[in-house]
């Protein structure tokens, strides 16, 4: 008995580092891999539309990747991801590969395997009513005629979701809005474009560290 006994302690403690067996060691791999915050940026997939008005959501979120550590080449979510940490939170950064009207199908998805709740979704898009650089943080809001935007609203079904708007300058009077968003900037205004990046990551990781208050009062009406 004194043997059996002493096994039996071998094995609890092997288990104990190495992980059991069943469904006990697949529960612990599911709540290691959970994430804590979504962090999408919305954009089109393909070279056609780098560097475009409508992709600066993408570019936003190439640059927090840079500053986590991590890249966005994984795919799943109907997307390509990364995952990462940002003030001791795991995060997953995802660009919706849906093409920009169809943002919500990836969201959702990533959303529901991960169970995070909207508040905890971060959206980073382009919006024509701020001027070139300059950042607008929301905790939530209506789509204001945004179809990625309208499309995730429809999909998590509530516009309370916090968000970052990335300035883009409004379209010349006789341009049609389309072909507007999906040209691409003049050199000065890339310029000053790549600057709002880096402050719309900044305004990422406060929004994570200390609330979207912090960070509205921080960043909301910063120009490049």
């Amino acid at each position: 008995m004194r043997i059996l006994e002493i096994l039996g302690k071998c094995r609890a403690a092997l288990e104990a580092v190495f992980g059991g067996r069943g469904d006990g060691s697949g529960k612990k791999a599911e709540e290691d891999d959970r994430v804590m915050y979504i962090i999408a940026g919305l954009g089109n997939p393909s070279k056609e539309y780098e560097r475009t008005r409508h992709n600066v959501g993408f570019d936003a979120l190439d640059v927090l990747a840079d500053k986590v550590g991590t890249t966005i080449e994984e795919k799943k979510f109907k997307g390509l991801y990364g995952r990462g940490i940002i003030g001791g939170e795991k995060v997953l950064l995802l660009k919706p590969q849906t093409f920009m009207n169809l943002s919500g199908e990836s969201i959702r998805a990533a959303a529901d395997f991960y169970k995070v709740e909207p508040d905890h979704i971060i959206v980073i898009y382009d919006d024509i009513s701020l001027d070139v650089g300059q950042l607008r943080i929301r905790k939530k809001g209506s789509a204001g005629g945004h179809n990625g935007i309208k499309n995730i609203i429809a999909h998590l079904g509530t516009q309370e979701f916090p968000r970052i708007k990335v300035g883009v300058g409004d379209k010349p009077k006789k341009m049609d809005l389309a072909d507007y968003v999906l040209s691409r900037f003049s050199k000065e205004d890339r310029a000053l474009m790549e600057d709002a990046f880096k402050e719309a990551a900044r305004a990422v990781e406060v929004m994570i560290t200390d609330g979207a208050d912090a960070a509205m009062n921080r960043f909301n009406g910063h120009k490049a």
